[in-house]
Formats: C-alpha cells, structure tokens, sequence
C-alpha cells in the first residue's frame, strides 16, 4: 500500500493494530510501518502468526456453534479490523443464510473496505458502523444498528482480539456489561483475549512494543479475562486456549504438522450464554 491514503484520514505514520494483524495473517493491506512493528513483535515473540491464526479460527468455529446449536441469528461484531475471508457473517450466513450482522470498528482503514463486509446473502442482513468500543453509547444509538438488529431477540456480541486494546483505566468491564445489558437471554458472548500466562516475560516485551507506537494495550490473566463472563453461563469446556476450545466443530481449526502448544497460541477464549 502507498501513501496516497494520508489524504483519506489513514495515519501512515505510525503502525496500526489492525493493520498488523492484517500481516499476522498473511494479508496485503498494511503498510511498511505496520510490516516493521509486527516483525519487531514477531521477533519478540514468534507465535504471534499462530496466535492470529487461532484467533480467527476460534471466531469461526463460536460463530457456527452458536448458530447451530443455540440459534443465533444476529451478531454485533466490534472491533471487526480488516476484513479476511472468510468474514463473519459469511460463516453464520453459511450456516443460516438469514443471519444479521452488524460490523463496528473506528479505523478509517475498515471503512475504506467496508463494502467487503456488506456483501450479505439475499435472506439475511450486514451493515458498518464506524464507532469506537470505548462508546458503547453511541454505537447502541446508532441507526444503522436498529435497522439491521432486533435487539428484543438474541444477539451474540462478538468481540475478538479486542479488549486487550482496552486498558483498566478505560474500564472494560463496564464497556462489556454495558453492551449486554441491552441484549435479552438467550443472547451472547464470544470473546477472545491475548494472555502473558504462560511466558510472562516474552509479553512485557510485546507490551512495550504496542505502547511504544502508540498503542496501550493490556495482556489479561485467565482469571481476569474470566470477569467478561459473570453472569453468563459458560459453553463447555469454559475459558480456554484458543485452538483447544471445540476443534472438532472444524472449519475454523488451523492445520499443523505438530500440535500446538498453550504458550505458543497464548489466546485465553470463551463463549458464554445470557440466562
């Protein structure tokens, strides 16, 4: 990518999350700021590749369970990044074609691609929202959402790789019980977060890297990352690494030549239902 998009309000100057997620996955759209500050972090820590990778994967394998098995037919996605096929509401729309997804996320990158993720089945529904997770408020108020979302039926509030990027002075335990205040039982959660649990001292460093461009970020223990969930009712098997959470749902499981390791994937993941 070049710097023609400066002009359309794309910070060139300083790398992106999500742009850097972008090259975790083997994507094309990201700049050479965002390509230096992943292998910078990459070198750190070499099983970020893998960690994105599990983290989609999870995202794909909750989205069909919820759909199948708990019949979910509407999704709010926050923090959506960069859109990867499969996106989500082509997994949920796979499974039910009728599906509703609404996409929230406050990078004018994403909005530059929104249309990828508004190319919905006939039956169902998509929309983009540019909001910031930070204002719960204003995303719930938006008009796009109540076009597309009953928010009197259940929802599933998906939020992956997200709450990392939001610091305890932010509080994000309030954000996400503000968000599922509003969604009625049988609605919810599906969450996945970075976790120094088991190499506490390679994530200082990758810590240090996020802040030091500009990105606060704080990596949660498990039992921290287990606060999202109170009051929920957790799918089995509860809060666990990423690639261990129901791979034999399948389509969504990457692929090895030789079984992952927990500290490797360092992704705690759940999902959990609104009694």
């Amino acid at each position: 990518m070049t710097n023609s998009h400066a002009a359309r309000g794309i910070d060139t100057s300083r790398p992106h999350s999500a742009r850097m997620y972008d090259y975790y996955l083997g994507g094309k759209d990201h700049f050479e700021v965002d390509k230096q500050a992943a292998e910078t972090v990459a070198t750190a820590y070499p099983g970020i590749f893998v960690c994105a990778r599990e983290n989609r994967a999870f995202m794909h394998r909750a989205t069909r369970v919820l759909a199948r098995e708990h019949g979910i037919r509407q999704w709010l996605d926050i923090g959506t990044g960069i859109p990867t096929e499969p996106n989500l509401h082509q997994v949920a729309q796979s499974v039910v074609p009728d599906a509703r997804v609404v996409y929230a996320d406050n990078d004018p990158l994403v909005l530059k691609y929104a249309e990828r993720l508004m190319r919905s089945t006939p039956q169902g529904r998509t929309t983009y929202i540019e909001a910031d997770a930070n204002d719960p408020e204003t995303l719930l108020t938006a008009p796009e959402l109540a076009e597309v979302l009953d928010l009197n039926r259940p929802v599933a509030l998906s939020l992956n790789a997200l709450m990392h990027f939001i610091t305890d002075a932010r509080d994000p335990y309030g954000i996400v019980g503000r968000l599922l205040d509003v969604l009625p039982s049988g609605s919810a959660l599906a969450l996945s977060h970075c976790t120094p649990d088991f190499d506490p001292q390679t994530w200082e460093k990758v810590t240090a890297i996020y802040t030091g461009a500009g990105t606060p970020v704080q990596f949660r223990a498990q039992k921290d990352v287990a606060r999202f969930f109170d009051g929920l009712e957790l799918l089995d098997p509860g809060i666990v690494v990423g690639h261990r959470w129901r791979p034999e749902a399948g389509q969504g499981h990457t692929a090895t030549d030789e079984p992952l390791t927990d500290a490797q994937v360092s992704l705690w993941v759940g999902v959990g239902i609104k009694p």
